[in-house]
This record gives structure tokens, sequence and C-alpha cells, in this order.
């Protein structure tokens, strides 16, 4: 990481420059401020940001949420002051939709050219006009199999499971990883309005709930560590990393489906720090620095070229790898706003 002395500059003097509606970086300019950015926990390693700070002379500050819902509420609420975010797919459509977002065009910016062919358009953002890419994967769950020796690739692990099982189980404090899950395992739709099949949903939660540990996102990987949880969901990429430290860990791939997601960088609506938001997007499109977020967080990143800085570790994991007779994960897209105020309702009873 270069700590290079840096030449006096004016505010004018930014690295993204507009020159006839196009967006260019001049790779020798540097940038200046803050940047604040709003992410999930345990999401970014500190090298990273650090190489960002040195190179363009930007102090980083982050905060950390933990549900795409938490994100979308505080912002509703009037929270500012945040430049750039974290949101998962489903959850920019609804940012973007809700006026949240800034529209800043990352499609052309010079490092753009590194993204996925498959990723430029995505259903929650054709052509990508508000967001990049930052790192994607599935949500399951992880069983410590020196406690269960059985059968683990079912949504029963969670919502009726064995007796080695009851009282150490975690759930992710996130209304639509859990109800998905429960809907998946009744064997019912995602995106559901059907008050019957609702209903039934609400009961398995109920009954399951009994058999919980805890509901949480934050810690999950730890508890598992730990001993504490013999259960929990769990990205791929955090669960990856939990298995490094306790080999006992393994990724379920359940034979009801699993959920697929992607998230990506956006820049919050009103973003005091906007050229270095722009700035901090390119950045992480390089491939050199999108491995290093794979590294650290153990999920897949978003542009091509990472191969080559990528640890042996990353290569034929198990859960980046799924086994070639696994159902395929599922992107859920944002449900309709009955949907959702049902989905709420559901969710309130199972945290009382």
């Amino acid at each position: 990481m270069s700590t290079r002395h840096k030449p006096p500059f004016t505010r004018l003097a930014r690295t993204l420059l507009a020159i006839g509606g196009s967006l260019l970086l001049n790779a020798t300019a540097q940038a200046a401020g803050e940047l604040k950015l709003y992410n999930w926990s345990d999401y970014m390693p500190q090298a990273l940001l650090d190489k960002f700070s040195a190179e363009y002379d930007v102090k980083v500050i982050q905060d950390t949420y933990d549900s795409n819902e938490t994100l979308l509420a505080r912002l509703k609420s009037g929270v500012t002051g945040y430049d750039v975010a974290v949101p998962g797919d489903y959850m920019v459509a609804i940012l973007a939709r809700e006026g949240l977002l800034e529209k800043v065009e990352p499609n052309q910016l010079p490092n753009f050219k590194h993204i996925k062919p498959e990723l430029v358009d995505v259903y929650f953002d054709p052509g990508r006009h508000y967001s990049v890419p930052y790192q994607f994967g599935t949500t399951s769950f992880m069983v410590d199999t020196q406690v269960y020796q059985g059968d683990i690739d079912t949504l029963a692990i969670l919502f009726e499971p064995p007796a080695e099982l009851k009282g150490r189980i975690n759930v992710f404090r996130d209304v639509n990883d859990v109800i998905n899950a429960a809907l998946r395992y009744k064997g019912f739709a995602t995106c559901n309005a059907n008050r019957a099949e609702l209903k039934e949903v609400n009961d398995l939660l109920l009954s399951a709930r009994g058999g919980w540990l805890s509901i949480m996102s934050d810690g999950a990987r730890e508890t598992l560590v730990s001993g504490d949880a013999a259960v929990s969901m769990i990205w791929n990429g955090m669960g990856l990393r939990a298995r490094m430290e306790k080999p006992s860990l393994r990724y379920a791939y359940p034979k009801e489906g699993l959920t697929a997601w992607a998230d990506n960088l956006v820049v919050l609506k009103g973003a005091r720090n906007l050229e270095n938001a722009k700035l901090f997007m390119n950045f992480l499109m390089e491939p050199e620095n999108a491995a290093a977020l794979t590294n650290f967080a153990g999920y897949t990143a978003g542009v091509e070229g990472t191969e080559p800085f990528l640890e042996e570790k990353f290569k034929g994991a198990l859960e980046l790898d799924p086994p070639a007779d696994a159902r395929p994960a599922e992107f859920v897209p944002p449900c309709e706003p009955e949907v959702v105020r049902l989905y709420d309702r559901i969710w309130t009873n199972l945290l009382k």
C-alpha cells in the first residue's frame, strides 16, 4: 500500500471529471475529505479502506447495520450523513423507487469494464444506473456435524429440528430470509399473499421459535464457532470463514431451496461527498480490490480478473461451489406492498 506524499490540491481538482456528459477518471488526480460508509458488519477489510484512504487522501468512516430492512427504515426515518451503502439486490430496487438513491451512472466509470456481463442488466438496476456489484452469494445455514450427524440438506433442521439441535439454533433477524425459508419448507411460493398459506407459515414459525436459541444476524459466525449454537442461518462466505475456524461446520443446500442474493454499492440521496463516493465505486471495481473483498468476506466478486489475487482456500470450497445435484438458489425480487404488510405482521408475532 503506497503512502507516498501527496501534493497540494484544490477542491476543484477532483479525480472524477465530467466531460461531455461522460464520467472520466484521471488516475493521477487526488481527492480530499471524507467518505461515510454504511455497511453490513464484518464485510469490509480495514486494510482495503486504509488503501483507499492512502491513495486518495480520503478519510473513511464506517457504520454498520444488520439487515436490508434496518437500512431502509433508517433512511426513511430521515437519517442522513451517509454517502454510500451496500444494499441487497431487491433493496436496491426499493431504494431507487423510494427516491433514496443518487442516479450516479456508475456504468460510465472507467473500471465498469471489469463487471461480469451477467451482472450488468440485472432485474433490480438494468444497465447499472445506480449501483455496482459488491459481492454475491447464497443464504442458507450451517450445522455442527459433531453435534448432529444426520442429513442437514433440509429446512426441517430449522423448523422441525431433531432433539440434538433443539435450543441450539440461531436464525437471522431478517423478515425475508426467515419467511422465505418457511415458505419453501411448506412448498409455497415466495412473495406470497395467500392468507391461508401465510397462516400456516405463521403457525410453523411460532411452533419452531420454541426450539431456537436466538434470532440475530450479527454474531452468527461467532455463535457457531464458540459452540453456543449448533445451527445458524448464515451467508455462504461467512460460513466458509466459520469453517476455517471450526472444521466440523458444514454448509447446507436444502432440498426445498435457498436464496441467492447480490449486494451492491450505491450512493445515497443527498450524499455530501458525492465525488468521493463515485471514486470509491470505481476503486472497488478494480479486480485486485474486488479480490481483497473476497479474500476477507468469502463471497464471489462481481468483476472479472480477480483470480490471480484470490487465496487458495476459495478454490473448490463447498460454500462457493454447490454440489452438482443441489437445487439452484433463487433470487427473490421485491414483493408487492400488500405482501410486505402481511409478512410484517407475521414477523411482529414472531418477535413478541
